[in-house]
C-alpha cells in the first residue's frame, strides 16, 4: 500500500503575517506545498490529506485542491478548538489551537495506511522525501510501532532573517530516537550555530546536529496512542489553566519512545531546508525555487 502524505495546514503564520500555506512563490504561483506534493508523488506516495480549518476551506478548495484533480486522491479533515474527546471542554479564554499532536489526530478517520506528515510551508527537498517514503514503503504489511523522522542537519535548516524553532535530537547506535528537545531558539551568532537553553543562555550546537522540522513517519496505531495521551494531557491542570499549552508531536513521541512502546529511527537526509519562516525570507525563497527550476530539478510548471 502506497503511504499518504499528510500536510498540517491549519496554522496561521503568525511572524510571517498571513496565510503563507497559499503564498504563490514558484514561477506560476506555486506554493511551497506544491513543491513538496510534487516530490511526494515522485517518491511514492499515493494519496494527499491536509488538515485545515474549516473557515478557509473554501478558498483552499479553489486555490489548492484544484491544481491536483485527476493527479492523486486528495482529502481534507478539520481542526477545530473545540475538537475533544468526551468529558472535556474549551477553558475559558482559550483561543490557541492544542498543537501539532491534535491537528495530526484530525486524520484518523480518513489515514487508513503509513503516512508521512509534515508542515505545509517548509521546503524539504527531494532526498528527505526519498528517505521517508523509502522507509513507510518497506514497512511490512500491519506492521506496528515502528516509526522514523527525518533528521536534518541543523547547518541545513537556518534562516537568515532571525532565529528558528527545532527540535534537537539524540539517538543510539540503532539510529533510534533516545530524545527530541524543542528549542525555540536557534541562531548563528559569531559563526557558531548557538540555542538559548531554559536559562536564556546561548548553547552551542554541532553543525551536523539532528534536527526535527516536523517530517515524521507513522503507521495507523498512532492515532490510537495519540487519543489516549491527549486525555492525559487535557487532564492535567496546568495544561488546562495554561491557555497556551500545546499537544505537540515530539511529546508524544518522547512517552512512547520512553516508555519502549515504538522505535522512531533517525533518517538522514541531504536536503537542504528553507522557507518563510519570516517575511524577509520570502524574496531568498523565491530566488532559490527558481534556481532549482532553472537547474532542471522542478518543471516550470509544476500541474
Amino acid at each position: 500500500m502506497k503511504p499518504t502524505l499528510f500536510l498540517l495546514a491549519a496554522g496561521m503564520g503568525s511572524r510571517y503575517g498571513g496565510l503563507k500555506q497559499l503564498d504563490g512563490l514558484g514561477p506560476n504561483g506555486e506554493t511551497i506545498m506544491d513543491y513538496s506534493i510534487y516530490d511526494a508523488i515522485q517518491a511514492g506516495f499515493g494519496k494527499i490529506v491536509w488538515v485545515i480549518r474549516k473557515d478557509f476551506e473554501e478558498q483552499f478548495r479553489t486555490q489548492i485542491l484544484s491544481k491536483y484533480e485527476g493527479q492523486v486522491p486528495c482529502e481534507l479533515c478539520f481542526q477545530a478548538l473545540d475538537a475533544l474527546p468526551e468529558g472535556f471542554s474549551v477553558p475559558e479564554g482559550r483561543v490557541k489551537p492544542w498543537g501539532t499532536n491534535h491537528a495530526v489526530l484530525m486524520g484518523k478517520d480518513v489515514i487508513k495506511e503509513p503516512f508521512c506528515v509534515i508542515n505545509c510551508d517548509d521546503f524539504y527537498g527531494r532526498d528527505a522525501f526519498m528517505q521517508i517514503g523509502k522507509f513507510l514503503s518497506d514497512l511490512p504489511e500491519g506492521a506496528k510501532n515502528q516509526y522514523a523522522m527525518v533528521g536534518f542537519r541543523v547547518c541545513n535548516t537556518l534562516s537568515e532573517n532571525g532565529s528558528v524553532a527545532r527540535g534537537v535530537c539524540a539517538y543510539n547506535d540503532k539510529r533510534h530516537l533516545t530524545d527530541v528537545v524543542e528549542r525555540t531558539e536557534i541562531m548563528r551568532i559569531d559563526g557558531t550555530i548557538s540555542y538559548k537553553d531554559e536559562n536564556g543562555e546561548w548553547q552551542p550546537l554541532e553543525e551536523n546536529v539532528p534536527v526535527s522540522m516536523n517530517m515524521w513517519g507513522f503507521t495507523p496505531d498512532y492515532f490510537q496512542y495519540s487519543e489516549a495521551y491527549f486525555k492525559e494531557f487535557l487532564s492535567d491542570p496546568k495544561n488546562m489553566e495554561n491557555l497556551k499549552a500545546e499537544f505537540f508531536i515530539p511529546l508524544m513521541v518522547n512517552k512512547l519512545i520512553n516508555d519502549g512502546t515504538a522505535t522512531c529511527e533517525v533518517l538522514d537526509t541531504t536536503s537542504v531546508w528553507f522557507g518563510v519562516t519570516y517575511a524577509a525570507d520570502r524574496d531568498a525563497t523565491v530566488a532559490r525555487i527558481k534556481k532549482l527550476v532553472d537547474e532542471g530539478v522542478y518543471p516550470n510548471k509544476l500541474f
